[in-house]
């Protein structure tokens, strides 16, 4: 007779432990600096006016 072989099948799982709070704070810089280049454009168009 044949011996059955017992396979479990497990499956790994890969956590992301990737973390995104750099990349939010990259985005806030970046859009703060935006709005900062923006905001300064603009009064110095007003003040010419």
């Amino acid at each position: 007779m044949a011996n059955p072989e017992l396979k479990t099948k497990q499956k790994t799982e890969i956590e992301d432990s990737s973390s995104l709070k750099g990349t939010f704070a990259s985005v806030l810089f970046l859009g703060l600096f935006i709005i900062i280049s923006w905001l300064s454009v603009y009064f110095l168009f007003v003040e010419r006016f």
